[in-house]
C-alpha cells in the first residue's frame, strides 16, 4: 500500500486492517490537488514528509527502462496499455510474458457469484529469464483507475526501482536499497518487498493461487479478464515459468548487492546481510501437492518439508549429509482435524468449509533469505560452518525463532572487514555464552562452534536425522497429526500478522483463537507452547 497525504490507491488487499481514520472526501480532493498530472514524484515513506517533484538531477540518476523510455522524456503513460505500447514503440525490453493470479481462482463462479474476484496480472518484460521490468496490475480493469505498480531494473545502479501510478501521475517509491535502510524498511511497498527484490509468495509447486501446469483459474463466461489482450495474446504463461524468472531476479539483486557491499576493504552494514541468516525477514507459502477436495481418508500425503526445518539451507546450500524420509500424514486423521478445528475459506459474504485448494498451506523459509545465505557462503563472506551453527540453533523451528534472532545482537553494525566478520561474531557469542545458562541460544551456538571442521557436518546430520525420525514416528499417530495441524495454524497466524498477507482468502481460518499461545516444535518431534529461553 502506498499513501500520498492521505490518498490511498492500491490493490484490494482484503486482509489489511482499515486505517483508524479513513481519509474523507476533503482529504482525497486535497491529495489530488497536490499531485499534479504528468509529473514524476519522489515519495519514500519514512524519509519524505510527503510527495516531492523529482528534480532533474534526481531523475537523471534513474536509468531503468521506465525512466529511460518515459519519465526522462517527459512521457507519463496512464494505463497498462499505454506502458506496453510505449515500450514496444521504443523497442525497449522486448519479450513479454503474462501470468494470472487470484485467491478466488478455484472457487467456481456459479458457486459464489457475489464474491469479488480480484484477479491480477503479473507481466514480465525481458529477454530469456531476465526480468528487466515487472508489472503488477488488475486483470479485470484496464482503465486509469486500476492499480499499476512496476519494478524496473536499473543495471547501472544494480537495483530495482519501484514506481506506482497515482491518478494521472507517477510516484517513485524508492529502490532496492530503500527496503534495507532502517528509516524506510517495511514502509509502503517495502512491507512486502522486504529485502528490495521482487516477490512471489507462492514460489514453488503447486503455486497455490496461480494459473499453472497444476491448476487452471476458473473464470466466469462474461469475466472481463477473458477480453484482456494479456490473457489472450500472448497466451498466459504458467507460474512454473514465473518461478524461474523470480528466482533469477532475486539472485540478480543479491549478486549486485553483495558486489557493492564487498567492493571496498570493509562491509558496510553487515547486519543488513546477517539478519537474513538469523531472522525470518519474510516467508514463502508452500503446500502439499494434493488438492484438498481429492484427499481421501485412506490416502497419505506429505506436508511441505519446510514445515519441519530449513531443509533448503541445511541440506542443499550447506550440504549437511542427513539421510531423512519425508513425513507422510494419514488423510483420515488430517480430515478429522480439519473438521475438528473448523477449517474454512472466508471472505465477506462467503464461507466454504475445508482447507485451501491444495492441502496444508504453511509459511516456509523464504528463497530471498536462502539466496543471500547461499551467496554469503559461496563468496567466503561467512563460513559454511558459521552459517550452519546459526541455523542449527532452534533448527526445529525454521521460522520466527526468537533464539536465532537473539544472535543478531552480536553482529556488528559498522564497517567490518570481510575476513574477520565470521570470527568477530562467533567470538562475541562464545564469550557471552560463558556467562549464560546452558539453555541459552549463545551456549547452543558455542557448543556447535567448538566442533571440528570434520565433525560438525556429521553431528548436525545426526541431529536432523534423529529429529526427523521422531517426527515420522509421531506423525503416524492421530495425536501427532493433531499436534502438527495446530503447529501449522500457529505458523499461519504469524504469517497473517505480516503485511505480506494481503488477502483474506489466501489461507483458511480455524476455530483456534487468534490469541492462542504460539507453538514450537521440539527436537523429539513434540509440539508445545513457545517458551524461548534466551538466558
Amino acid at each position: 500500500m502506498n499513501a500520498a497525504h492521505g490518498y490511498v490507491q492500491r490493490r484490494k488487499a482484503t486482509a489489511w486492517a482499515p486505517p483508524e481514520k479513513p481519509p474523507g472526501p476533503a482529504d482525497l480532493a486535497a491529495a489530488r490537488e497536490i499531485l499534479a498530472p504528468a509529473t514524476l514524484y519522489r515519495f519514500v515513506q519514512g524519509v519524505d514528509a510527503g510527495p516531492e517533484v523529482m528534480k532533474p538531477e534526481q531523475r537523471s540518476g534513474l536509468n531503468d527502462p521506465m525512466a529511460a523510455t518515459f519519465f526522462n522524456k517527459g512521457l507519463f503513460p496512464l494505463t497498462l496499455g499505454d506502458v506496453m505500447a510505449g515500450l514496444d514503440d521504443a523497442g525497449a525490453v522486448p519479450g513479454v510474458k503474462s501470468y494470472l493470479v487470484g485467491e478466488t481462482g478455484q472457487i467456481p463462479p456459479d458457486e459464489a457469484p457475489q464474491l469479488e474476484r480480484d484477479f491480477r496480472f503479473a507481466i514480465v518484460r525481458g529477454g530469456d529469464s531476465k526480468a528487466d521490468l515487472m508489472i503488477s496490475t488488475s486483470a479485470a480493469d484496464a482503465s486509469e483507475a486500476a492499480f499499476l505498480q512496476i519494478a524496473s531494473w536499473d543495471d547501472s545502479a544494480g537495483v530495482f526501482n519501484y514506481y506506482m501510478r497515482l491518478d494521472a501521475t507517477w510516484v517513485w517509491s524508492g529502490n532496492s536499497y530503500t527496503a534495507l535502510a532502517p528509516e524506510s524498511r517495511g514502509q509502503a511497498c517495502f512491507d512486502s518487498h522486504a529485502n528490495g527484490s521482487v516477490v512471489m509468495k507462492e514460489l514453488t509447486a503447486p503455486w497455490m493461487h496461480w494459473q499453472s501446469q497444476n491448476s487452471t483459474i476458473l473464470l466466469a463466461s462474461d469475466s472481463p479478464v477473458r477480453s484482456s489482450p494479456y490473457y489472450q495474446s500472448p497466451p498466459l504463461t504458467g507460474a512454473e515459468d514465473l518461478e524461474t524468472t523470480v528466482r533469477a531476479a532475486v539472485d540478480r539483486w543479491t549478486v549486485a548487492r553483495l558486489r557493492s557491499a564487498t567492493a571496498s576493504e570493509t562491509i558496510e552494514h553487515p547486519d543488513w546481510l546477517l539478519r537474513q541468516l538469523c531472522t525470518s525477514t519474510t516467508v514463502n507459502l508452500a503446500t502439499s501437492p494434493v488438492e484438498f477436495k481429492t484427499l481421501s481418508a485412506d490416502a497419505a500425503f506429505s506436508p511441505p518439508l519446510g514445515l519441519w526445518f530449513n531443509s533448503e539451507a541445511l541440506l542443499n546450500t550447506l550440504a549437511i549429509p542427513a539421510d531423512i524420509s519425508l513425513p507422510a500424514m494419514n488423510g483420515g486423521d488430517y480430515l478429522h482435524g480439519v473438521s475438528k478445528y473448523e477449517f474454512a475459506l472466508e471472505a465477506e459474504g462467503f464461507t466454504r468449509k475445508g482447507d485451501s485448494f491444495f492441502a496444508f498451506a504453511v509459511p516456509v523459509p523464504a528463497f530471498e533469505d536462502l539466496n543471500v545465505i547461499d551467496h554469503l557462503v559461496a563468496s567466503g563472506t561467512i563460513s559454511a560452518k558459521f552459517a550452519a551453527c546459526v541455523l542449527m540453533v532452534d533448527f526445529c523451528n525454521p521460522l520466527f525463532s526468537a533464539r536465532r534472532t537473539a544472535l543478531m545482537r552480536y553482529c556488528p553494525t559498522g564497517s567490518t572487514a570481510p575476513d574477520v566478520l565470521t570470527s568477530t561474531i562467533a567470538d562475541a557469542i562464545v564469550t557471552a555464552a560463558g556467562h549464560l545458562t546452558k539453555t541459552s541460544p549463545e551456549f547452543e551456538f558455542a557448543a556447535y562452534w567448538m566442533l571440528t571442521d570434520e565433525a560438525w557436518p556429521k553431528e548436525f546430520a545426526q541431529k536432523i536425522e534423529h529429529y526427523m525420525t521422531s517426527v515420522n514416528r509421531r506423525i503416524a499417530t492421530p495425536a501427532g497429526v493433531d499436534d502438527y495441524i495446530r503447529l501449522s495454524e500457529s505458523r499461519r497466524r504469524e504469517f497473517k500478522a505480516m503485511k505480506i498477507n494481503e488477502f483474506t482468502l489466501t489461507l483458511p481460518v480455524t476455530n483456534i483463537p487468534a490469541n492462542a499461545p504460539l507453538l514450537d516444535t521440539r527436537p523429539d518431534g513434540t509440539v508445545g507452547p513457545r517458551t524461548p529461553d534466551l538466558k
